[in-house]
């Protein structure tokens, strides 16, 4: 059984009452895991044997610099189009299943716990081959080039060969798996899996530029998001604005361990949406 929460799909009975924790504000939007149903799947042009739910995309008062799919592969699906989108970039990780990753003809076998980073402009494929589906995330961003600063490159790896690197003071209750070093300028987004254990908190009520995107994997807590204390658990989705004020209590049992997306590591935009000047 996969350490990894994914969407069982389906549909709630119909004697379920409706009301639950889902909610939108003008900071924050909580989508949980109830709402993962088989009516608010997709499907995408050039994958077979695929469907997913599409959590976030850019939109006015929602995530403005990135998209995010949970998906879900049949046995033989896959696409050798993956997206036609010019200049973006790509994060996979991979929850459940086996599937091949080809990116610029090299192959990859990922499973759970699986993780690539797939540049912008690369040519790459994506094929299950288990006996069951294959899910996982994928995150999506335009790249921002920065001058004299090189285009990343591709790599493959998996959460389980790397060692979680613990907050300061703060006894290893709280810490993050990282897949890119964090001084690397190269890369304009991070994605990575932060876990606490039980009685782990975020201490204060962080307040940054930075835009989230978190997916509980597993485990439970309360998050402070903006004015509200939200309970959170495995399989919830949480999108912060920038600057929203955040902070987690995970009160256990087991750890709570989530998938965190920002953006990094380039200058604010002067010019064009989103900014005061007119594009240029």
């Amino acid at each position: 059984m996969s350490p990894y929460h994914f969407p069982p799909g389906g549909l709630p009975p119909q004697t379920a009452l409706m009301t639950g924790r889902a909610v939108f504000t003008e900071a924050y939007c909580v989508i949980p895991k109830g709402c993962f149903s088989d009516i608010v799947t997709s499907f995408l042009p050039g994958w077979t044997g695929t469907r997913m739910w599409l959590i976030a995309r850019p939109l006015s008062g929602f995530s403005e610099t990135f998209s995010q799919y949970v998906m879900e592969v049949q046995p033989g699906g896959g696409s050798d189009a993956p997206d036609a989108e010019d200049g973006a970039e790509h994060v996979l990780f991979v929850t459940d299943g086996l599937l091949t990753l080809t990116i610029d003809g090299e192959g990859h076998e990922l499973d759970a716990g699986g993780y690539a980073y797939i540049p912008p402009g690369s040519r790459w494929t994506l094929l299950a081959e288990g006996t069951g589906p294959a899910r996982f995330h994928w995150l999506r961003k335009l790249y921002e080039p920065a001058p004299g600063v090189d285009r990343p490159t591709a790599f493959v790896t998996n959460e389980r060969t790397l060692k979680p690197i613990a907050m300061p003071d703060t006894n290893g209750t709280w810490a993050t798996t990282r897949f890119v070093d964090p001084t690397d300028l190269r890369h304009d987004m991070h994605v990575n899996i932060v876990t606490f254990q039980p009685g782990g908190l975020i201490p204060f009520e962080e307040t940054h530029v930075m835009e989230h995107g978190l997916f509980v994997l597993q485990g439970k807590a309360v998050y402070k998001l903006n004015r509200d204390w939200v309970e959170v658990e495995a399989g919830d989705f949480m999108w912060l604005r920038a600057y929203c004020p955040q902070a987690c209590y995970a009160a256990g049992p087991g750890p709570f361990r989530y998938l965190l997306y920002k953006d990094v590591n380039r200058h604010a935009k002067l010019r064009g949406p989103g900014a005061f000047g007119p594009a240029r």
